[in-house]
């Protein structure tokens, strides 16, 4: 007898035709084989939403090759992905290749390994029939969102624009965060930090935590020198010693997104670089004379679930790796949230026997970094606790005791356990002034080593990197596990949201579409009612609801709303920036005006002047001036124009001479000597960098000013400037606290 088995990918089909052996032909249908048409929306809403499926062009050869092997064949195995759009996957694959004479299998199995797949094949179902329900109303969900609002997006804001249903949501909340962040108003706060030292070494610091029974609030310079002063010749003792024995517990095995935000974290991966990765994994690396390996469980998973096989696989391991006091009495069990699909388990290493770096020479280097930290994370979360002593030291005045105290923690790790291997990463930067603290006795007298007023601002909000946006997906509802890292590309890919130093922020355009999309589809883009939805699709997979209803009860109100939507007249766009250039047509003035393009200069005198130019450094909003600097390749004199990140030097021979360079603030780089120059971000705020930028990363807020430093030397001051519009020059070395205000009439930089 021959039998056959499709799978999506040809890798899968490679790993599984290994274990099956002869009697067993493996076929790949590369991915879906049927969607909706691409030029139309394919859906008959008349007729209780019935999609319209179409052979994918370019597939009619796969299709073809299946149908004539499941004729060869005397039994058919289906075995895509084990979560609904793999379920969708086998449902078009069954209806091509399906005949009345033989009976169709589907299979699944979460790891490819030969025990799975042997297990399926001896255990074979049907098409669960509900799950590809669950993914055809997803499908039509996001065919009408998309289908019904591009034409609205067209005619308000520019053609070529498209808007997804989830992705939207994502792009809101991306908006939201920077309008926290421009609204976020600094405050000004400072810490008083003591260095003592007692009867043993080291010395520590610790950080005033009371001042005369009130909770520290320290506002300005002048109310935390008035502090310092009246405790700097204070005797002090330490009034008492408080310890603490504290269990840290691991963190789970993974699921889709904290793989996905610890890749970030630690690896610098997207989301999408770590779920194509992790499906090479998944999908068998050769390893020499073993052939092709699946080397981790099914990727898509929202299941903290382990298998009590390889949780017996790990606590062998950890024993003979580590010793018998790193394992827990029993297997931990880790709860998943209530949406969580129980029958997957959690991303884990499929062998123990495969440890990383034994297999390393198998590997590229990307597929060794996540596969190390799969591996890691799982063997962790199988181990021990770790033990930690937290100790307190509280200081005081002997003179108040009690009434003042000066506060330092540290930590001492009293048994590793899984932090003998793995630590979670974080997306905050701590600061809990924690340092190394000395043996000594309550009740002794420390020496005052130093006593240092720090200055301190409040911080707006973080933007949102790869990892911190999952973890707020996932959070709030939005998505699941299979589908955040298509949100992550699509929003950048259609311009609504650009990433910079790893950090999102929405473009001009994706705040526009965002708040028109706002304005008129509030349920749509409310994150309440998103999350809500995917509830309903999970309702549709668990049989509780059906999906007809569901798309039903979505629909009509949506399609409402974009009619009222539709009726609305004119274009929605950005204001006009004005400018201090004028018309060299009329002499009116000139605008910085949003375009089909992005943002282009215009007269504001139009339509009568219709005079319009590009937004760029050769062709300047301002008419250049003629300085006295001379070009460093062909010594003609230097022009100041002004672009679209500020003023600039170029050549008056341009174009035969191309030469440009930023103007100098006369303040040397502290880093590689290079000149700082003032430049434009890409929302307008002015910074200064060093020139020999990239090479330097030197760069800061404050403009620099030709003084040094009278408290610690340092080479230049910083210009700031307070709400009130008061200036004063503060120094930028992090641990010095000098600062001295300004008359406003006063020269506040030099060189410029």
């Amino acid at each position: 007898m021959k039998s056959l088995v499709i799978v999506e990918s040809p890798a899968k089909a490679k790993t599984i035709s290994k274990i099956l052996g002869k009697d067993f032909t493996v076929k790949a249908s590369v991915g879906h084989i049927k969607d909706l048409p691409a030029k139309e929306m394919g859906i008959d809403i008349e007729h209780d939403f019935t999609p319209q499926y179409i052979v994918i062009p370019g597939k009619e050869k796969v299709i073809k090759e299946l149908r004539k092997a499941a004729k060869e064949a005397d039994t058919v195995y289906i075995a895509p992905d084990p979560d609904r759009e793999g379920e969708a996957i086998a449902w078009h694959i069954a209806e091509e290749v399906k005949d009345k004479k033989k009976t169709l299998y589907r299979i699944k199995f979460n790891e490819i390994t030969k025990s799975a797949v042997l297990e399926a094949v001896k255990n074979p179902g049907e098409i669960d029939m509900m799950k590809v329900d669950a993914q055809q109303a997803r499908r039509i969900l996001d065919r009408l969102v998309g289908y019904e609002l591009s034409p609205l997006l067209w005619r308000k804001v520019r053609r070529g624009l498209s808007a997804g249903r989830v992705q939207s949501v994502a792009v809101r909340l991306v908006v939201d965060r920077e309008r926290e962040i421009e609204a976020f108003k600094q405050e000004e706060y400072w810490s008083i930090n003591a260095e003592f030292e007692g009867s043993s070494k080291p010395s520590f610091w610790s950080r005033l935590f009371k001042y005369q029974d009130e909770k520290v609030e320290i506002g300005n310079a002048e109310t935390a020198e008035s502090v310092v002063s009246s405790l700097r010749d204070s005797r002090f003792i330490l009034a008492s010693i408080d310890r603490k024995k504290r269990k840290r517990m691991p963190s789970p095995p993974f699921i889709t997104s904290t793989l996905q935000q610890e890749a970030s974290r630690k690896l610098r991966f997207t989301a999408k670089k770590t779920m194509a990765v992790a499906q090479q994994l998944y999908e068998g690396i050769e390893l020499g004379e073993e052939g092709a390996v699946g080397l981790i469980t099914y990727m898509r998973t929202d299941s903290n679930r382990i298998s009590a096989e390889a949780q017996k696989a790990a606590r062998e391991y950890i024993e003979q790796t580590y010793g018998k006091e790193f394992l827990p009495e029993k297997p931990p069990v880790y709860k998943s949230k209530a949406s969580a699909q129980e029958a997957h388990e959690a991303v884990r290493p499929t062998y123990m026997t495969n440890v990383p770096e034994q297999i390393k020479h198998y590997l590229s280097k990307e597929q060794f970094s996540l596969y190390k930290l799969i591996w890691n994370r799982f063997v962790a979360s199988q181990m021990a606790p770790a033990e930690l002593e937290l100790t307190t030291f509280d200081i005081s005045p002997e003179q108040q005791k009690g009434r003042t105290i000066f506060r330092a923690t540290g930590s001492v790790v009293k048994f590793q356990g899984f932090m003998a291997l793995y630590t979670e990463g974080t997306d905050e930067l701590l600061d809990e002034n924690e340092s190394l603290l000395p043996s000594l006795t309550e009740g002794e007298g420390l020496r005052l080593l130093d006593l240092q007023p720090k200055q301190h601002f409040t911080q707006p909000p973080p933007r949102y990197t790869e990892a911190s946006l999952v973890k707020a997906l996932e959070e709030k509802g939005i998505g699941r596990p299979s589908t955040y890292a298509a949100i992550m590309s699509t929003i950048q890919d259609r311009k609504y949201v650009q990433k910079t130093d790893g950090k999102f922020s929405p473009t001009e355009l994706g705040v526009v579409v965002n708040d028109l999309l706002v304005e008129r589809f509030s349920e749509l883009m409310d994150i309440g009612f998103t999350a809500n939805l995917e509830e309903d699709l999970d309702h549709i997979e668990d049989g509780k609801t059906k999906w007809v209803k569901v798309v039903s009860d979505f629909y009509a109100p949506f399609h409402g709303k974009l009619a009222e939507a539709l009726a609305v007249p004119g274009k929605v766009k950005p204001q006009d920036i004005p400018t201090e250039a004028t018309c060299e047509k009329c002499g009116k003035p000139m605008v910085i005006r949003w375009g089909r393009h992005g943002r282009f200069m215009a007269c504001s005198g139009f339509p009568e002047c219709k005079n319009a130019k590009p937004l760029d450094g050769d062709k300047p909003a301002q008419e250049p001036v003629e300085t006295d600097e001379k070009c460093p390749k062909c010594g003609s004199p230097m022009l100041l124009k002004s672009g679209r990140f500020g003023k600039f030097y170029a050549c008056s021979g341009y174009p035969e001479c191309k030469t440009t360079k930023p103007i100098s603030t006369g303040v040397k780089c502290p880093e590689d000597g290079g000149d700082i120059v003032e430049r434009r971000s890409k929302r307008g705020r002015s910074f200064w960098s060093c020139s020999n930028y990239p090479k330097c990363k030197f760069a800061t807020w404050n403009k620099p000013v030709a003084q040094k430093c009278p408290q610690c030397g340092a080479p230049f001051l910083g210009e700031k400037w307070s709400k009130g519009g008061d200036v004063s020059y503060v120094c930028l070395n992090k641990e010095c606290s000098y600062k001295v205000e300004v008359k406003k009439e006063e020269p506040t930089a030099a060189g410029v």
